[in-house]
């Protein structure tokens, strides 16, 4: 099986780029478990954002996520990447990631997917 190709959403790769190198190199790996068909070592499903939507959550050297969705054929949709300040995921991170996916799943919808 071939690795899903990642389709990273407004500015998300920048931030992963702008992660700690500790944080970084462990989101390349999770990432590249999601993009043979695994499940990330610690993740979480985000259903307030949309069906299918996950967060990879790495704690090294501060606590960072990765939301993405994967459940389509063509690609994995990082739709935002950010450091994480409190124990709720900030409303403002949440509604950034839903306008994202709904941006997906137009865009989609146009291209005949």
């Amino acid at each position: 099986m071939a690795d899903k190709r990642i389709d990273w959403q407004g500015d998300s790769y920048r931030e992963v780029c702008a992660f700690p190198d500790a944080a970084r190199r462990d989101a390349g790996f999770q990432l590249g478990f999601v993009q043979q068909g695994m499940q990330a070592a610690d993740w979480k499903s985000m259903p307030s954002i949309g069906s299918g939507v996950q967060e990879i959550r790495i704690n090294t050297g501060g606590a960072f996520r990765i939301i993405y969705i994967a459940k389509y054929e063509e690609a994995i949709y990082v739709l935002h990447a950010f450091q994480k300040k409190s124990r709720r995921t900030a409303k403002k991170d949440i509604e950034l990631a839903r306008k994202r996916l709904n941006d997906v799943e137009c865009r989609r919808k146009n291209d005949g997917y």
